[in-house]
């Protein structure tokens, strides 16, 4: 019987995170766990290991500090067992663009698009030549729609789909499955840290019933996984949609409309 591969998961210490660890130690995967918080790490590994008997290893760094980061790249890069990437980790912020402070801005780019795709890089690699694993990415439906008003942390999401669906094109043929997730609203604390009133917020959805539903994705093979969406095919339109603009942008003259009157 082939011992499942190890699973590294970031911003793992709560939330869906957290989820996602429970569910892959109930599966039989040993874990790496990856946040800022070490004593809330050294509980859900001390648990997780009593209940299913899995290997785990906790890795406390913040992703948004570059030895940090790069000491995770490492682990992805030598550890050989580590077969399974779950790019979790995020935060968004309160108020108007214009309101946020820059470096609070750029806080969010760092750890939302570049330790994403950093991670992504320092394992995707080794998955190729293996010809096995998979790269999961957190993305959020917010990154569809400009209209929720979350302009930086929607664009962010936004990144971590097309990153995505390019990522599958390029590794599904080398046999490294990529998936995007992209919840709704979400009970965790990502509001909390970022001073937003969750009882504020709609109806949330629970961060297990999230990843149980992200795993029939995974489990299914799907590229795009939107949990909150009950009709699939708007989904499927929309694609389609984007896929037949492909060949009406590969133009090598302007459009008529933008011809200007000799």
């Amino acid at each position: 019987m082939t011992t499942p591969s190890a699973v590294l998961i970031t911003g793992a210490s709560s939330g869906i995170g957290a989820a996602y660890a429970e569910r892959f130690a109930r599966r039989g995967h040993d874990l790496v766990l990856v946040a800022r918080d070490k004593t809330r790490l050294e509980t859900l590994a001390a648990r997780l290991r009593e209940e299913h008997r899995v290997a785990i290893d906790i890795l406390q760094a913040d992703l948004t500090q570059s030895n940090d980061l790069a000491a995770v790249e490492t682990r992805l890069r030598d550890g050989s067992r580590i077969g399974i990437l779950i790019n979790n980790a995020g935060a968004t912020q309160s108020g108007s663009f214009i309101e946020q402070a820059t470096d609070d801005v750029a806080r969010i780019v760092a750890l939302n698009t570049t330790a994403l795709v950093r991670l992504a890089n320092a394992i995707a690699p080794r998955l190729a030549r293996a010809g096995e694993g998979a790269i999961v990415n957190i993305g959020s439906v917010v990154g569809l729609a400009p209209e929720f008003g979350m302009s930086v942390y929607g664009a962010t999401k936004a990144f971590a789909l097309f990153l995505s669906q390019g990522l599958s094109l390029e590794l599904s043929p080398k046999g490294v499955y990529v998936q995007a997730v992209l919840p709704a609203g979400t009970r965790t604390e990502i509001w909390e840290r970022a001073g937003i009133d969750i009882d504020a917020l709609p109806e949330l959805m629970e961060a297990g019933e999230l990843v149980d539903a992200a795993l029939v994705g995974f489990d299914r093979r799907e590229l795009v996984t939107i949990p909150p969406l009950h009709d699939a095919t708007r989904w499927s339109a929309l694609d389609a949609a984007r896929q037949a603009l492909v060949s009406d942008i590969r133009q090598a003259h302007v459009a008529e409309r933008y011809l200007t009157a000799a």
